[in-house]
């Protein structure tokens, strides 16, 4: 039996306790918080759950196998940091680390200690991208030619980060488990409305090595919610709508075809490829219980996880890269995520 002890019960929390003590092979020990508010309530529905206001007396806890922590993007680095030196298992909320510095650090001392390191990309366990994943794998797409995604609401601002570092971040964690190649180079466009807060509104573009093209568009002024992701092939093309409650994917046989004109490649013939749509089945279960099962499985087996340290330092580069592009008003930022490992 795992024990863990969860850092944070905010807003993230709370889903956290919950599914952990409700995996089998582990055992909620002891929740940390620096409200006695909260405590209270995770008293009141885990009677059995220790409670502290100390970070540092959960993590030396002898009972504590493994630290989930959920909480403020700047205390990651410290917190896990500590944890690991203490020769617990890490599990991070997303973005892993507020630098990609502080990413490869916690990732090589995770390496060092032989201690299990996940990050929270959540998204990547939902059945949806699981599927998708499995069918560009497989080829179902043939060659890629792009990857489009907007992620936009009304709300919710955040302190500590940008909309980039709180909403692309599903996107781009999305993005690293669906394809296997990695971009080359970042273009970010973002602008701030509200005196004194970070950008609330951003555009990112991520360039491949061949004709792959990856698109981001991020809101928090936006009058709707849109979750919404397009992957075209020139074999089939996948649109992903994370709001629809039944046929989240779609894949459409749908593309173009080009041939040589009669006078050579100078002049190609396009013509338009109309096919069928299908709605495949997905996995229904929760997304947050099979990140919890992977984290699990993963301290008893020694593997890695699905979302390592490896892709946190990944996903954590290609938003530093953003920053600096927007920065310098979408400058292109090359960046090598060969060192983070494949």
């Amino acid at each position: 039996m795992i024990g863990v002890g969860v850092v944070g019960y905010g807003y993230w929390g709370p889903n956290l306790v919950r599914n952990f003590a409700e995996t089998p092979g582990s055992r909620v020990v002891a929740v940390s918080d620096l409200s006695p508010e909260r405590l209270q309530r995770v008293t009141h529905r885990y009677p059995g759950v220790a409670t502290t206001t100390d970070a540092d007396a959960l993590i030396t806890n002898p009972a504590v196998d493994a630290v989930v922590i959920a909480t403020p993007v700047a205390t990651h680095f410290d917190l896990a940091m500590r944890a690991l030196t203490a020769g617990k298992h890490v599990w991070v909320e997303k973005p892993l680390a507020a630098t990609s510095d502080e990413a490869r650090r916690l990732r090589d001392e995770a390496a060092t200690r032989r201690r299990v390191l996940m990050v929270d990309h959540t998204f990547v366990y939902t059945g949806a991208v699981r599927k998708i994943g499995e069918l560009v794998r497989a080829g179902a797409l043939g060659d890629l030619y792009y990857y489009d995604s907007v992620r936009v609401n009304l709300g919710l601002f955040q302190y500590d980060v940008d909309v980039m570092w709180d909403l692309a971040v599903h996107d781009l964690s999305i993005m690293d488990y669906v394809l296997d190649a990695r971009p080359r180079a970042v273009s970010a466009l973002g602008s701030a409305h509200v005196p004194g807060r970070t950008a609330n509104v951003a555009y990112l573009t991520c360039l491949f090595e061949d004709s792959l093209i990856a698109h981001f568009h991020v809101n928090w002024l936006a009058p709707v919610k849109v979750r919404r992701t397009l992957i075209g092939g020139d074999k089939q093309m996948i649109v992903f709508d994370d709001l629809e409650p039944s046929e989240k994917v779609r894949v459409y046989d749908k593309g173009i075809t080009v041939d040589p004109g009669l006078e050579g490649r100078h002049e190609m013939l396009v013509s338009y490829r109309t096919g069928d749509m299908w709605a495949p089945q997905l996995d229904a279960t929760e997304a947050l219980s099979g990140a919890a099962r992977d984290f699990l499985g993963s301290i008893d087996t020694g593997d890695e996880p699905i979302t390592s340290g490896a892709v946190g330092l990944r996903v954590v580069r290609l938003l530093e890269a953003a920053t600096e592009s927007m920065r310098h008003q979408g400058q292109l930022i090359e960046v090598d995520l060969t060192e983070a490992g494949e």
